[in-house]
């Protein structure tokens, strides 16, 4: 405990408290981001294969190899596309299941608009310490009077701008991650849109077994 004691106590005298904020919203956004990523690893984002081969069975309208390749994935999709494939298909399905897959990207996204505002305020705030660190040393200037040591002053503008440094150095990479995580959950929605449309509007072939899957599986 000491020893991160005396490493906060450091800090706070190299770049005062604005640095001391921006390590703590670091810590928060790298436990937002390998958290995020853990929790699409489980989710199995971005790994829909075996859903793919199951609405492409389906399309040719191979319903037992569809629910064949459905039963096979733990997707958190999975039980969205088997409720569309196991009910008779009508309007109000179609806005369920639209619905259910919303709730789930509305899940996974959740925390995105936290790593949102900490790549937009860490800038901030490494600016706002270094306009208290350009005033303070100002003030230190003022206050020498005529014996102004240069030393003195640019030693002072170098810590103010070191709190400009550390905010962006947590806002870059914070942005990059958060761009990467949106862009996946927007392929999500393509891919999600893509199969359900594929469900609700199948070949010729595959309308024709409709009461052969009610029949197997139920409405």
């Amino acid at each position: 405990m000491t020893m991160i004691q005396s490493a906060l106590l450091q800090v706070l005298d190299l770049g005062g408290p604005v640095v001391l904020v921006l390590l703590a919203t670091s810590v928060l956004a790298t436990a937002l981001v390998l958290y995020k990523i853990w929790q699409y690893q489980i989710a199995r984002v971005g790994r829909h294969r075996q859903l793919s081969l199951a609405v492409e069975a389906w399309d040719r309208g191979d319903v037992s190899l569809a629910m064949a390749n459905l039963q096979q994935t733990k997707s958190y999709l999975a039980p969205v596309l088997h409720m569309a494939l196991t009910q008779a298909p009508s309007r109000k399905l179609s806005d369920r299941t639209e619905a259910e897959a919303e709730a789930r990207f509305s899940r996974l996204e959740q925390g995105l608009g936290t790593l949102d505002l900490i790549a937009q305020l860490a800038p901030l705030l490494g600016l706002f310490g270094t306009v208290l660190g350009m005033i303070e040393a100002f003030k230190k200037l003022e206050a020498a009077g005529s014996s102004v040591d240069p030393s003195m002053l640019a030693g002072g503008i170098w810590v103010a701008l070191f709190t400009t440094a550390a905010g962006l150095a947590v806002a870059m990479p914070t942005s990059m991650v958060l761009s990467w995580l949106s862009a996946r959950m927007q392929r999500e929605r393509v891919f999600a849109n893509r199969a359900l449309s594929t469900v609700f509007a199948p070949t010729a072939t595959a309308a024709t077994k409709v009461e052969e899957l009610r029949a197997a599986y139920g409405s």
